[in-house]
């Protein structure tokens, strides 16, 4: 195997020639060697779509340089239709809140970028992970961010599947409405019902499962980007925090909204324990 040396303000790092990841990941992956699992395909796709919009904000604010953007967007495009998810090589259990993935989606995309500008990877002096794929950004808004987004994508295919098992157990309940059966209590027989009804039931306990868990989902709605670092939205352009989410709510086909309190979105995973455990009570 071959290698390149990458640079960055830690030192220098040996890279694999072929690898999209650069120094910090390189890192990482000594360091964090606790499960052997990397992260769900659903949170690489929603770090990418964060990132995309945020370069999309920033081009659109004159914050980051039209060029630099559009090959960062064409990156997140190439990864989001599939290509190099085999380079978010990061444990999915790591330090901080996500740094290590954030830097390892940051490196992924810079250095595909700049292969689209005609560069070699590393030269992150013409696109830099930090100052221009994470522009705006923080792992601290990012990650909880993209925790939401992930979650939100694979819940709805749940809820789609909930609402299949609901109309079939309605047709049943319909189609068993004149069996009589004997109930059961205190594992004695009681008195007589239909099968019918007590499908209907199983359908009845279902939809109320459903509602609560679309409540859950609708505060997972409400995400923190934008929030930078600590949540007072330090260092990135007026309006960016906007942009983005517009961006990140187009791009994900969800109905994103700006958190009401960007201190409890960064801090608090409140609302994701709570669809954790809406999901299982189903």
């Amino acid at each position: 195997m071959s290698f390149r040396v990458d640079k960055d303000s830690l030192g220098k790092v040996k890279v694999p020639s072929s690898a999209y990841y650069g120094p910090f990941t390189a890192r990482a992956i000594e360091q964090y060697k606790v499960t052997g699992q990397k992260a769900h395909t659903n949170l690489v796709r929603a770090y990418v779509m964060i990132k995309r919009s945020a370069a999309l904000a920033n081009s659109e604010l004159k914050a980051l340089e039209q060029q630099k953007a559009r090959a960062i967007i064409k990156a997140c495009d190439e990864i989001l239709s599939g290509k190099m998810h085999n380079q978010f090589v990061v444990e999915a259990i790591n330090s901080g809140a996500g740094t290590a993935f954030n830097m390892n989606s940051n490196e992924v995309i810079a250095n595909r970028a700049l292969e689209i500008l005609g560069k070699k990877k590393g030269r992150y002096e013409i696109i830099s992970p930090n100052d221009h794929v994470n522009m705006s950004q923080s792992s601290n808004d990012t990650f909880p961010t993209a925790m939401h987004v992930a979650i939100l994508l694979n819940v709805e295919e749940t809820v789609n599947s909930l609402d299949k098992l609901i109309t079939s157990l309605q047709k049943r309940a319909k189609k068993f409405s004149g069996i009589i059966k004997i109930g059961r209590t205190h594992l004695m027989d009681a008195i007589p019902v239909t099968l019918g009804a007590e499908f209907d039931q199983y359908a009845y306990s279902l939809k109320q499962a459903r509602a609560v868990l679309v409540q859950a989902m609708d505060r997972l709605a409400y995400v923190g980007l934008g929030g930078t670092a600590v949540g007072t939205g330090a260092n990135a352009p007026k309006g960016y925090r906007r942009l983005a989410i517009k961006n990140l709510s187009r791009i994900s086909g969800l109905d994103l909204k700006p958190s009401d309190n960007m201190f409890y979105s960064l801090q608090s995973k409140f609302d994701v324990s709570n669809c954790s455990s809406t999901l299982r009570n189903l």
